[in-house]
């Protein structure tokens, strides 16, 4: 059995439809169920039998499904220590926001353990590009937020954050438990340049068109709302600046923490780093 043909399997097994398999490898309909039937051939078996929404797993489908995951998982790990053992391998992460997040730090020491021979290095991105860099490919993996537009990315969601609005502590409205977009319409917001992801731009607006000072990065952020009293979205979570305060908005949707790559890339470093992210951040 060849690695390429149970990758194959495994796609149909789970999403239990040739089509959308096929969809998610990236290939056509008709190779891909000749490998799914040469492989029955080489077992001796029907792997899969037609089904009223697609297909279903046979008794020996599923036995083979769950060896098939293990052995690739296995030639997945094979394949890091052989990379890391050889050296010169280097992983590019792009972080956008607040670096002093203890989830990403617990990534970076189980990453830097399961890994000691990858040199990791890091591209602190501003606000105008939410993916920091990684459709120019400058990095092979980005944690941002979401949302932005994700053509031809791979996204993996790895918290969810409540949003407020952030306020000088002296506003009126810094007093209250929580407000609306609504209280915040008369007011000025901070803004992004022209050109920035449209649906990013969006989101940190309160999905409406403002007007206010043009800002880059977070500290810019924050010194909007301190010296001119402009509004800012934020997530929650973390400590605000002296003379900041930051009182959530109950009808903002939660900002989402995410794990991009490209679609498609098969690089088992960074397969590696999605799984550590996950478990780092759903601790």
């Amino acid at each position: 059995m060849e690695l390429r043909t149970l990758k194959y399997f495994v796609a149909v097994a789970e999403e239990l439809h040739f089509g959308r398999a096929a969809t998610r490898l990236h290939m056509s309909q008709p190779p891909l169920s000749r490998a799914v039937k040469q492989l029955e051939t080489e077992v001796g078996a029907l792997l899969l039998v037609r089904a009223p929404a697609g297909v279903a797993l046979t008794p020996v489908g599923a036995l083979l499904l769950d060896e098939a995951r293990a052995l690739l998982d296995h030639a997945d790990r094979v394949r890091l220590r052989v990379t890391s053992a050889a050296g010169g391998s280097t992983v590019t992460v792009g972080i956008l926001g607040d670096s002093t997040d203890p989830a990403a730090g617990r990534l970076a020491a189980a990453y830097r353990r399961s890994h000691p021979g990858v040199d990791i290095r890091i591209r602190d991105a501003d606000l105008t590009d939410p993916t920091c860099g990684l459709r120019a490919g400058l990095v092979d993996v980005a944690l941002t937020r979401a949302p932005f537009d994700e053509t031809a990315l791979t996204v993996c969601e790895l918290r969810s954050d409540p949003v407020g609005a952030v306020l000088r502590a002296d506003d009126p409205l810094a007093r209250r438990e929580s407000l609306r977009l609504a209280d915040l319409s008369d007011r000025r917001w901070f803004q992004f340049p022209q050109g920035t992801d449209p649906l990013w731009r969006s989101y940190w607006n309160g999905g409406e068109p403002r007007e206010g000072p043009v800002v880059r990065v977070v500290q810019e952020c924050l010194q909007a709302v301190l010296w001119n009293g402009t509004v800012g979205l934020a997530p929650l979570g973390h400590d605000m600046p002296a003379g900041l305060a930051a009182v959530p908005l109950t009808d903002m949707a939660p900002s989402r923490v995410v794990a991009v790559w490209n679609e498609g890339d098969p690089n088992p470093l960074i397969r590696s780093f999605i799984d550590i992210a996950t478990a780092a951040y759903r601790r």
